[in-house]
């Protein structure tokens, strides 16, 4: 994949894979804006179904405009067939590595600083009726910023992924009971009994 050009965009190197796919750091040619290029794997970008509500997410995704939302560019299909968005390239860190250095333990006022960031993104993405389903560190990346008190800026990742994954499981519906969507460790009671009807107080408790 490195050194394809799939759209307008030239790839340039992999920056990870987990999950439904994998991310490429890629520019556009016309533009030399460096961006990240989330594409589905195969598997999933022959599903009709799934690749119409992944880019239905990139589209609502797109739609919040707030400082702690990873901006989306574009969409559309490889030549191989694989779907694909296009995104803002983030340089940092998630909040998992962050803390590691850490030794696991922020100062209050640190703490502070980043709950709220993330609870202004995740209430902005309520307003539109989007529910994350997997909030958890892993999910957060912090980029530096000089313009917010902490210095560096929460941005919160993946909306709407851990749904369209159990969506993916063989024999699974959109609207079907009795399949767990997220990380154990992080989820709401009612996530753990596998309940369909999932709300945005699922992600509070998860930020908590």
């Amino acid at each position: 994949m490195i050194g394809q050009i799939v759209g307008s965009y030239f790839i340039q190197a992999k920056l990870g894979e987990g999950g439904m796919g994998v991310v490429w750091a890629a520019h556009h040619m016309a533009l030399g804006r460096r961006v990240a290029m989330k594409m589905l794997l195969p598997q999933y970008s022959a599903n009709r179904d799934m690749v119409d509500r992944f880019f239905s997410e990139a589209r609502i995704a797109s739609s919040i405009e707030h400082a702690g939302m990873v901006g989306v560019y574009d969409f559309g299909h490889h030549s191989d067939g694989c779907a694909y968005i296009v995104m803002e390239f983030l340089e940092g860190e998630t909040l998992t590595a962050f803390l590691a250095r850490a030794g696991g333990k922020l100062p209050p006022d640190l703490v502070m600083a980043i709950g709220r960031q993330i609870a202004s993104a995740v209430g902005a993405a309520h307003q539109k009726g989007i529910v994350h389903r997997d909030l958890k560190p892993d999910n957060v990346f912090l980029v530096a910023d000089a313009e917010v008190a902490a210095g560096m800026r929460a941005k919160v990742l993946d909306f709407g992924i851990a749904k369209l994954m159990a969506d993916a499981k063989p024999g699974s519906m959109r609207t079907r009971t009795g399949v767990l969507m997220g990380t154990p460790v992080y989820m709401s009671p009612e996530q753990c009994r596998g309940a369909g009807a999932v709300d945005a107080r699922a992600d509070i408790y998860s930020l908590g």
